[in-house]
């Protein structure tokens, strides 16, 4: 597998070779690849593009939007645009491709890196494609264009994990939004993890594509803490999926519960969860009780506790 990388990553050098490139005045070489025509990007307008960044001598990718959330910017023509693609945004038009490859040490003269590191070495370089897809004239436009293709992804992920589950033959509850519950063992029905309810849990999450990378724990000392994690369900105090899927439960239930990225930290990622990652959580609900009343004042936070980070 290791050789196939190499001879990929060869590849696409070699590729990068036979572009017959242009210089903009900051340095960075390019070519545009014209689609259709129309009228050429203006400052101050929107667009949606999709990119693929890559370090083919690292057999690195530092982004890639195809096949999920497009990117979208302004079309800056300051001096912030230099030694970037969006330098050449006012030449092109919407289906244009830009290809271009950027040097790490002129990032490191501009000062756009700090300092080189195992990654952004000496003689390093950075190539792109960049692929303008839309383009809008207001940010109300842009904004109404983004939370439609969040919507597409969330669709996408339910979509996939679900088909995953299925050709695994687990026996999965879907809740309202897409999370997947598995019961291993429903637990006492007379103390359900309702919504209002508090709940002691314990929990293992791991990525869905891999099983192995173990984010956060609390089944075992790994992860440095060990006491249950207790919240109140349905306050918004943890990731959507599991304020949905806990209801699921009740005392002494067991199962885990598959959480679509959308529903978790999504494009964002987290610490030690890659952006765009499905997640797992092997669950274990140890006591449910009445909810003790909010401190006055105590913000309800996204996301999970930070004492439990995942």
């Amino acid at each position: 597998m290791k050789h196939l990388f190499l001879v990929a990553a060869a590849a696409v050098a070699f590729a990068s070779c036979q572009v017959k490139y242009e210089k903009t005045k900051s340095g960075l070489l390019y070519k545009i690849t014209k689609g259709k025509g129309g009228e050429k990007l203006k400052a101050g307008e929107f667009i949606k593009f999709n990119a693929r960044i890559t370090m083919p001598d690292k057999d690195t990718t530092l982004n890639d939007t195809y096949g999920k959330i497009p990117g979208f910017i302004v079309v800056d023509t300051s001096e912030r645009a230099k030694f970037s693609f969006m330098e050449l945004l006012p030449q092109c038009s919407v289906g244009d491709s830009i290809t271009f490859n950027m040097s790490i040490d002129t990032l490191k003269k501009l000062g756009a890196i700090p300092d080189y590191n195992k990654i952004f070495t000496k003689g390093g370089q950075i190539h792109g494609t960049v692929k303008i897809l839309a383009v809008y004239k207001s940010e109300a436009e842009v904004n109404a264009a983004y939370q439609k293709e969040m919507e597409l992804e969330s669709d996408r992920e339910v979509k996939n994990l679900e088909a995953d589950l299925k050709k695994k033959g687990l026996k999965a509850q879907k809740t309202k939004s897409g999370a997947f519950v598995v019961i291993e063992n429903a637990g006492d029905q007379a103390a359900k993890a309702d919504s209002g309810k508090q709940v002691s849990v314990m929990y293992k999450g791991y990525l869905h594509d891999d099983n192995t990378k173990v984010f956060d724990t609390n089944m075992d000392s790994s992860k440095g803490h060990t006491d249950p994690l207790v919240l109140v369900v349905g306050a918004g105090r943890v990731i959507k999926g599991w304020d949905e899927a806990l209801p699921y439960f009740a005392k002494g239930g067991k199962g885990k519960i598959f959480i679509p990225a959308m529903l978790a930290y999504g494009p964002q990622g987290n610490q030690g969860i890659p952006p765009f990652s499905s997640l797992v959580f092997d669950v274990e609900i140890k006591d449910v009780t009445a909810a003790p009343p909010p401190p006055p004042g105590m913000p309800m936070m996204p996301g999970m506790p930070q004492e439990h980070a995942h």
